[in-house]
C-alpha cells in the first residue's frame, strides 16, 4: 500500500468518533446519505456535488437529480470554496485544482450517521479546509468550515466561499426536471445587506392562467463566523474572482439561478484557524424570515453557541430514536456497533419506532378510529373520553374486549403509535416517491407510518424483538389486509391499506400480487409471538376480530391462465367505485370485506391462516414448487419476467416452514374444531382429496401427464372458490372444521413439500430457487433456471437439510459462481457475459432460404421482419423488441393478399427463428440484462444478510438438539465467513465506499438508504 492508497479507519474527531476515509478521492465516486431526526433528507457525492431538502423532493434546497447528475455536477451544485493567496488560487475539493498541488483528501462520517467532514490539505500552501455538513430541526442545513495554517509563515488570503445552485422555495421535482429554465425567469434572490441574509423566492407561482398567484414562501441562506466584506447571489463572478478580478456585492439577482457567497479577507497566523458556518433552510415564511433577522442581529458568539446546542440536542434525539429500537451496542468492535446502530436506524426510518413505548395517547386512539371507522369512534366516544390520557397497550385491548364488539377490538389491535416512519426512495432509486411526514401543520409530532408490504413487515421484525408486546397487533395489522383469497396489496399505512390502479398509459405501472414474502414475513412474526408468550396464538385462533381487504383484483379462471399466464388479474372497476364509496361513508374500514349490513365482516385467526395458506398449495406444482401467476414476481423485482411461466421453490420452501409451524401449534391444541366460513371449508376439503388421490403419484414420482391431473384438480377448486367470494362474498354464518382434519391435511401437504423442495435439489449440491412450466402434449413439464443464492437461503430456512446436510450445501456454495471472491461475499446469481452488439441478432442466410415471406419481401426491398448485411448475414429489424411485434407485423403482412398465404404457412416458423436468435423463453426479467441493482455481478446486501440469518438459525438448532461438535464448530466458521463478506467487516478500498450498502459491479456501494 502507498502513501495515497485508501484505507479507512475509526478516529476521535472534534470530540465525537468518525469513520475515516483516507484518500477517498483515489476511489471511484460514491454515493452517502445524512440522516436527522427530523424531516430532513441530504444525498451527497464524494465528489461533493449533492442534493438536500426537507419533507420530500419538491422542497429541495438544491436540485433534486438522480446520482449520476449529483456526481456529476459537483462545479456547479452544493459547496465552492476559492482562495487568492500570493498570485495562486486554490478550490478545495474541486477538480479545477487537480496536479496544481502537493495535496490528499479525506473523509469522515460520524458514527451516528449525520455528519459528514470533507477534509484537504494543501502541502504546497500549508493550509487545511475542512468543511462539515450537519442539519437542524431549528436552522436547517448547517454547513461548518474550517481554514487552518498548518505552515510555519502567515498567510493573506481572500476567501470567497459558499453554495451553488439554491433553489426558491415552490420549485418542485418536475419543474425542476421539465421546466428549469423558465423556472428560471421567475427567480429572485435579495440581500438583506444588514445581516447577510439571502433570500431565494420566485416572484409569483409559474401559471398560464389569467389569474393572480403568488409565492409566498422562500429559501433563506446566511453566514456567520466571518466579517463580510461583501456578499453575492449568483455565480456570476465567480470566475472573475477566480481569474483576479474584483468583486461586487449583489443585493438583488433577478432571473438567474441562486447561490450564496460571501468574501472576505484573512490573515492566519501559524496554527491558527478560522471556523464559519453558512446555514440554509427551506418553505421560510414572512414570520420566520422576521425571526431569523432579530435572530442574526445577535453576537456571532451567541448565534453559534445556539446553532451548537440545537444541533447536539438533534444528534441526542436521534441517538434516542435509535437507542429505543436497541441500536445501540457497546463492544470491542467498533464496526460491529456502528454497523448495527445504522443497519437499527434505517430499519426504523422505514418502519418508524414506536412514540411511547407501550404507552399509548388516547387522544390519538380516537383520531385512529375516526379515520377508520367513523360509527365506531361515535358509538364509544363518550367512554374514550373517559380513559386516561396515556394508557398502556394490554389496558387499551382489556377495554376494548369489555367491550365485547369485534369491529372496535379489532381496530385497537391495529392501533399503532408509530412515528419516524417514512416512504423510502433516494436518487439511486428515483422511481421511489420518498415523503418525510414527522410533523403536523401545528408543529407537534405526527404519528404515522407509511409503506410497501413487503419493506414494512420486514422492517417490523426486528422493532418486535424490542416490543413483543406488539406483536398480535403487528400480525392483526398484516392478517387484516389479506384478502380473501389470499394475497395482500401493495401498501400499508396507518390510515388502512393501498393498492395499485391500472394506468395503461404508463409501463411502469402494473397490479398484480406478490407472494413468497408474504408467507415468511407472517411466519418470523408468529414464531416471535409463540417464542415471546406462549399460548397466545391458541387464545386468539377462535376469535372472529379478522377482517379481509377488497382489494378490486379478480383472479382469472384457472383455465384461463393456462392460455395466457401474463394477464391473470382484471381489475373490477365496478368493486371499486363501491369501496370509494364506503369509504366516504364509513372510513378507511370501507376499503374491508361488508357483510350485508354494510359492517366489516370478522373471521378467525385460523380461517386467516387456511386462506393464505390454501392460496399457495392450489397452486402447486409438483416438483416445482408454487405457480407465479398473480402478475408480480416474488423478493426480486428484477425477475420480473418469471411472471406465469415462473414456478417458486422458494415460495415451497417458506410454506414448509409455514406448515412445519402450523402442525406444532395444532399439536399442543385443546380445541377440537374451529370455525371458518363454509366456501373455505369446501375448498379445504377439495383440496385434500385432490392430495390425498395423488399420493400414490408423490411416492412413485410424477409423470407430466400426473403432474397436470393434480395442477388441473387444484385450479379448478380454487377457481370455483373464488367465483363463490367473488360474486356472494364470504358467508357470514361459519362452518366447524375438526382440528385432527386440519392436523391430517398439514402432515400429507407437508410431505408434498419436502419431496419438492428434495427433487430440487442440484447434481452440484445446490438448490434450484425457480423453475419454468412448460405445457406440452404429454402434459406439464418442468424445466429448472440457472442458479441463484435466493434458493439457498430459502432451502436453509425451510428446516428441511440438517445441521451436517447445511455444511454440506455452503461448502458447495463457497466454490460455486455465486461466489465473488473480490468481495468475499455471494452474488444473486453468477455473472453471466452478455453477446455483444454485434453478436447478437445475427440470422444466417441458410436459415433464411427456407422462407418464402422472407424472401418475397426481400426482392421488394422490404425491410419489415429483416435487413440483409454487406455480408449477406440477416437482421431483425431492428425496431423489434420482442415477438409480439413480430407478431404484430405478420399480422400485418396479412392484410396484403400477396403476402396472407405466406404469412399463414410461415408465421410458427419465423417466430421460431425469433425464439432461437434471442432465446426470450429464458430470459427471466431485467436482472439478466443490467449490471446494478438486481443484475448481472451485484451483491445484494438484504440477501446475504438473509443467508447469515439461516445458517444461524441452523446451529442455535444444532446447538439445542446437541448435534456434533464437528458439525456446530463448522456451521460457526461458515456464519463467520459469511459475515465477512458485509460491508462493515470491509476496507473502503475494497468496498468502494464508507463499508455499507449494496456493490453492483465494478462500482462499489452504491445506494445510500441500503444497510447491511
Amino acid at each position: 500500500m502507498n502513501e495515497h492508497t485508501p484505507h479507512g479507519r475509526y478516529t476521535t474527531l472534534l470530540g465525537e468518533r468518525y469513520y475515516h476515509i483516507a484518500h477517498y478521492d483515489q476511489m471511484p465516486p460514491f454515493f452517502m446519505s445524512l440522516v436527522s431526526s427530523a424531516d430532513h433528507w441530504l444525498f451527497i457525492s464524494s465528489t461533493g456535488g449533492l442534493t438536500a431538502g426537507r419533507i420530500n423532493a419538491d422542497s429541495a434546497l438544491f436540485p433534486y437529480e438522480t446520482d449520476d447528475k449529483i456526481t456529476a455536477h459537483s462545479e456547479l451544485t452544493g459547496s465552492k470554496t476559492l482562495l487568492r493567496l500570493e498570485g495562486v488560487v486554490w478550490e478545495p475539493f474541486s477538480s479545477r485544482s487537480d496536479g496544481r498541488y502537493q495535496r490528499e483528501r479525506h473523509l469522515y462520517k460520524n458514527n451516528t450517521g449525520n455528519k459528514l467532514v470533507f477534509e484537504e490539505i494543501n502541502h504546497d500552501l500549508g493550509l487545511t479546509m475542512r468543511v462539515m455538513w450537519r442539519t437542524s430541526d431549528r436552522f436547517g442545513f448547517v454547513r461548518s468550515c474550517w481554514l487552518e495554517n498548518v505552515g510555519d509563515k502567515t498567510r493573506h488570503i481572500e476567501l470567497l466561499d459558499g453554495v451553488q445552485n439554491v433553489l426558491p422555495a415552490g420549485a418542485t421535482a418536475a419543474l425542476q426536471t421539465t421546466l428549469s429554465n423558465l423556472l428560471h425567469a421567475y427567480k429572485r434572490n435579495e440581500l438583506v445587506a444588514e445581516v447577510g441574509l439571502g433570500i431565494f423566492a420566485l416572484s409569483a407561482t409559474l401559471s398560464d392562467r389569467a389569474a393572480p398567484s403568488e409565492s409566498l414562501l422562500a429559501t433563506a441562506v446566511w453566514q456567520t463566523g466571518l466579517d463580510a466584506h461583501g456578499y453575492l447571489l449568483s455565480s456570476g463572478q465567480v470566475d472573475g474572482f477566480r481569474h483576479g478580478r474584483a468583486l461586487t456585492s449583489e443585493q438583488d439577482i433577478c432571473g438567474q439561478a441562486g447561490s450564496y457567497f460571501v468574501y472576505t479577507t484573512l490573515e492566519l497566523a501559524p496554527q491558527q484557524s478560522q471556523q464559519w458556518h453558512i446555514v440554509a433552510d427551506v418553505n421560510q415564511d414572512h414570520s420566520a424570515l422576521v425571526r431569523t433577522l432579530h435572530f442574526l442581529r445577535q453576537s456571532p458568539t451567541q448565534i453559534g453557541d445556539e446553532m451548537e446546542t440545537h444541533i447536539a440536542r438533534d444528534t441526542a434525539e436521534l441517538a434516542a430514536i435509535v437507542g429505543s429500537a436497541d441500536g445501540g451496542q457497546q463492544t470491542a468492535q467498533e464496526n460491529v456497533a456502528t454497523h448495527h446502530f445504522a443497519n437499527t436506524l434505517f430499519n426504523v426510518m422505514r418502519g418508524g419506532i414506536f412514540a411511547d413505548g407501550y404507552n399509548l395517547p388516547t387522544a390519538d386512539v380516537r383520531d385512529f378510529l375516526h379515520t377508520r371507522n367513523r360509527p365506531i369512534a361515535h358509538k364509544y366516544a363518550a367512554e374514550l373520553e373517559q380513559l386516561p390520557a396515556q394508557l398502556p397497550l394490554p389496558e387499551l385491548i382489556r377495554w376494548a374486549q369489555a367491550q365485547n364488539d369485534p369491529a372496535l377490538l379489532r381496530l385497537c389491535y391495529e392501533y399503532l403509535p408509530l412515528r419516524f416512519s417514512r416512504r423510502h426512495g433516494d436518487p439511486s432509486r428515483p422511481w421511489n416517491q420518498f415523503a418525510i411526514n414527522l410533523k403536523k401543520v401545528d408543529g407537534s409530532p405526527k404519528l404515522d407510518y407509511q409503506g410497501n408490504w413487503r419493506d414494512i413487515f420486514q422492517n417490523w421484525e426486528p422493532l418486535a424483538r424490542t416490543y413483543p408486546t406488539y406483536l398480535p397487533s403487528i400480525i392483526a395489522k398484516f392478517l387484516n389486509a389479506t384478502t380473501a383469497d389470499g394475497y395482500n396489496p401493495y401498501r400499508v399505512t396507518r390510515n388502512g391499506i393501498e393498492w395499485e390502479v391500472p394506468e395503461p398509459h404508463n409501463p411502469w405501472a402494473n397490479i398484480g400480487y406478490w407472494s413468497d414474502h408474504q408467507i415468511i414475513y407472517l411466519q418470523k412474526l408468529l414464531e416471535m409471538a409463540e417464542q415471546t408468550a406462549p399460548g397466545q396464538l391458541s387464545r386468539l385462533l377462535n376469535e372472529p376480530i379478522y377482517s379481509y381487504a377488497n382489494v378490486p383484483y379478480r383472479l382469472r379462471p384457472y383455465a384461463e391462465m393456462l392460455t395466457d399466464w401474463t394477464n391473470t388479474i382484471e381489475f373490477d372497476w365496478a368493486v371499486e367505485e363501491r369501496v370509494n364509496a364506503a369509504v366516504a361513508h364509513l372510513g378507511t374500514d370501507g376499503k374491508l370485506l361488508l357483510d350485508e349490513t354494510g359492517h366489516v365482516q370478522h373471521v378467525t385467526l385460523l380461517e386467516k391462516m387456511l386462506v393464505l395458506l390454501l392460496a399457495k398449495l392450489a397452486n402447486f406444482v409438483p416438483d416445482g414448487g408454487i405457480w407465479m401467476n398473480t402478475q408480480r414476481p416474488e423478493w426480486n423485482d428484477a425477475n420480473n419476467a418469471l411472471v406465469g411461466k415462473g414456478i417458486s421453490v422458494v415460495t415451497a420452501a417458506y410454506l414448509t416452514r409455514f406448515v412445519t409451524f402450523w402442525q406444532g401449534q395444532l399439536a399442543h391444541e385443546t380445541a377440537e374444531q374451529f370455525a371458518v366460513n363454509p366456501t373455505l371449508a369446501t375448498l379445504f376439503h377439495q383440496l385434500h382429496t385432490a392430495f390425498q388421490n395423488a399420493q400414490p403419484h408423490l411416492d412413485a414420482g410424477f409423470t407430466p401427464a400426473t403432474r397436470k391431473g393434480l395442477m388441473d384438480e387444484l385450479g379448478t377448486a380454487v377457481t370455483t372458490y373464488r367465483a363463490a367470494i367473488y360474486t356472494h362474498g364470504v358467508p357470514a354464518t361459519p362452518t366447524a372444521l375438526p382440528r385432527q382434519t386440519i392436523h391430517d391435511f398439514l402432515a400429507l401437504t407437508h410431505h408434498y413439500l419436502n419431496e419438492t423442495l428434495r427433487t430440487n435439489l442440484r447434481p452440484d449440491g445446490l438448490a434450484h430457487t425457480y423453475n419454468v412450466l412448460h405445457l406440452s402434449p404429454a402434459g406439464v413439464e418442468i424445466e429448472p433456471l440457472y442458479l441463484m443464492l435466493e434458493g439457498q437461503v430459502a432451502l436453509l430456512s425451510a428446516g428441511l437439510l440438517t445441521p451436517a446436510e447445511t455444511v454440506q450445501l455452503l461448502q458447495k456454495m463457497r466454490h460455486s459462481d455465486l461466489y465473488r471472491a473480490d468481495q468475499h461475499s455471494y452474488m444473486l446469481y453468477p455473472k453471466r457475459e452478455l453477446a455483444g452488439f454485434l453478436h447478437k441478432n445475427n440470422v444466417p442466410a441458410a436459415k433464411i432460404a427456407p422462407l418464402n415471406l422472407v424472401q418475397a419481401l426481400q426482392a421488394k426491398g422490404d425491410p419489415a421482419l429483416f435487413r440483409q448485411d454487406a455480408d449477406g448475414v440477416y437482421h431483425f429489424n431492428g425496431r423489434f423488441h420482442n415477438a409480439d411485434d413480430v407478431a404484430t407485423t405478420l399480422d400485418n403482412l396479412a392484410q396484403n393478399p400477396t403476402y396472407a398465404p405466406l404469412v399463414a404457412s410461415e408465421r410458427k416458423a419465423i417466430l421460431s427463428l425469433f425464439e432461437e436468435t434471442f432465446n426470450h423463453r429464458a430470459f427471466t426479467g431485467r436482472s439478466g440484462t443490467f449490471f446494478a441493482y438486481e443484475g448481472l455481478g451485484s451483491i445484494y446486501w438484504h440477501m446475504v444478510a438473509k443467508l447469515l440469518l439461516a445458517v444461524q438459525e441452523v446451529y442455535q438448532r444444532a446447538v439445542a438438539n446437541g448435534d456434533d461438535a464437528a458439525v456446530i464448530s463448522a456451521l460457526a466458521a461458515h456464519y463467520y465467513d459469511i459475515r465477512a463478506g458485509l460491508g462493515y467487516e470491509k476496507s473502503p478500498e475494497v468496498y468502494g465506499a464508507f463499508p455499507t450498502d449494496p456493490t453492483p459491479t465494478p462500482r462499489g456501494a452504491q445506494e445510500p438508504n441500503s444497510r447491511a
